[in-house]
Formats: structure tokens, sequence, C-alpha cells
């Protein structure tokens, strides 16, 4: 087993799947992200049966070590249309049915959300959970062929989703905001309206975002608030050839009126 991050010159690696091609890492990441979870109280955690695992149309980016026996982080793409509804479906539904047409609408030309981002203690402080993996998502999300991109935020989530062209879209819930997955907990609806473009990103991401685009296995020194890490960035997915983005969409409509509302599901990034 991996001994741990080298704190004096940290190295990872990015890598991006589809969770139908790698069960072994995607039980890491629930393994990881159940751990995150329970440990801020919050015990209905996400897709109780991780449904997500074998849902065709889900994307998986992790960050792990080298030998790729250790996931320090991770996030998931959901592209609408795959054999569940999104996240933000089951979360918000029963809150608020405009979700079921505000996702219909975007699904028509190809729209996913970015859900279960989460980073563990022993890599906190470099970046990971608060912008280079949305980054990645993004990057990955024009990969797939998507034109939009969905995510529920946490507030301190809210400020790299904007960097990275999120806007707040305010015609659901209370402003775009529900109380989830607690009472005490504010959560915020987002949506990148233009993932190939990227109009609204700020320069510094979009350029980041652009980058890895265009060499999708990269190896990057990143660097947040004085701290540096080393990333390999290995965002090419394999086996993109068996994915049909068109096929996907089409099942889309197929399953809009066949939501069902799951009130123990929390995914929120």
């Amino acid at each position: 087993m991996d001994d741990g991050l080298n704190k004096t010159n940290p190295e990872v690696r990015l890598r991006a799947f589809r969770a139908i091609d790698d069960p072994e890492t995607c039980a890491l990441f629930v393994e990881g992200h159940t751990h995150v979870l329970t440990s801020i109280g919050v015990t209905k955690v996400t897709s109780s049966k991780n449904g997500w695992t074998t849902n065709p149309a889900a994307f998986v980016i992790v960050v792990e070590s080298l030998d790729g026996k250790k996931v320090y982080g991770g996030a998931r793409v959901h592209v609408a249309g795959g054999s569940e509804p999104l996240p933000i479906e089951a979360a918000t539904g029963n809150m608020d049915s405009g979700i079921f047409d505000l996702v219909w609408k975007h699904a028509q030309f190809g729209t996913g959300e970015l859900c279960g981002l989460w980073n563990s203690r022993e890599i906190a402080g470099y970046g990971i959970g608060s912008i280079f993996l949305i980054r990645a998502a993004a990057a990955i999300s024009f990969q797939i062929g998507i034109e939009s991109l969905f995510a529920l935020c946490a507030p301190y989530t809210i400020p790299p989703g904007i960097a990275v062209g999120m806007e707040i879209e305010k015609s659901i819930g209370n402003d775009g905001t529900f109380y989830y997955p607690k009472l005490d907990l504010v959560a915020t609806t987002m949506i990148l309206k233009d993932v190939p473009v990227l109009s609204k990103a700020y320069e510094e991401d979009k350029n980041a975002i652009l980058k890895i685009r265009e060499n999708l296995n990269i190896t990057r020194l990143e660097i947040l608030r004085r701290k540096e890490i080393t990333i390999r960035y290995e965002i090419k997915i394999p086996n993109l050839d068996q994915w049909d983005l068109n096929a996907t969409i089409s099942q889309a409509h197929k399953t809009f009126l066949k939501t069902k509302i799951n009130e123990n599901e929390i995914d929120i990034l």
C-alpha cells in the first residue's frame, strides 16, 4: 500500500475513466467519499447503493497515488440519459419539480452533472477539491461531448464554479438554493451553459482548462496559495469509441417522466 503523500514534493495522478470500465477504482472512490461524508456528520451517504458504478453514462475523475493504490480525492460527471436520473434531480425534485424541466431542456443537446466532489484530509490545502478537479471535470465534459454541466454546490464550491464559467441557476428553489443535505446546510444550483466555449470562465481558469483539453496526458506543477503539487493529468478517457452520446441523449426523454425521488440519496459538490 502507498505510504502516503510526500508533503515535501507532492506528486499525484489525476485520471479519468468511465465508471463501468474500472470497478476497482470506483470502490476506492466510494470508500474515500463515504469516509469524508461521515466525518462531517452526513450519514445518508451519496447514492447508498452506488448505482453510478454501473451507470454507462457516469464518468469518474480520481486523484490517486502514482501506483494507483490510494485515492486521495475525486469527482464524477454523470450524463443525462444514463441508467439513473442526474443526482441533482434525485436530490431536489421533491422540493421543486422544475428541476426536471430544466434538465430536460438541456439534455436534448447533451448535458451532465458534476457531482461527488471530495478530497481526503491528507491532500487538503493543495486545491484538489477546490479547483483542480473542477477544472478537470470541465475539460472531460468537452471530451464526452456534452454542451452543458450542472452542479449542486456547497457554499465553498461556488467561487471555483464561477471561475470555470458556471452561473447560479435562479429559476428553481429559492433563487437557486435549497436546504440540502441537511436543514443547516445550503446547496446552490449552478450550470456551465457552454462547455465548448467557456465564455464566462476567468481567464486563468479557461487557459488551464484549454491547456488540459489540448494535452489530455500532461504533467503540470500546480500552485495554490504558495503550495505546490505536481499533477500528472491522464484524462484521455479509455474506450471512448464505445461511448455514444446521441444514444444517451435519446434515452433522456424516455427516463424523464419515470424519475423517482429517493430522499436518502445525497450528492453535493
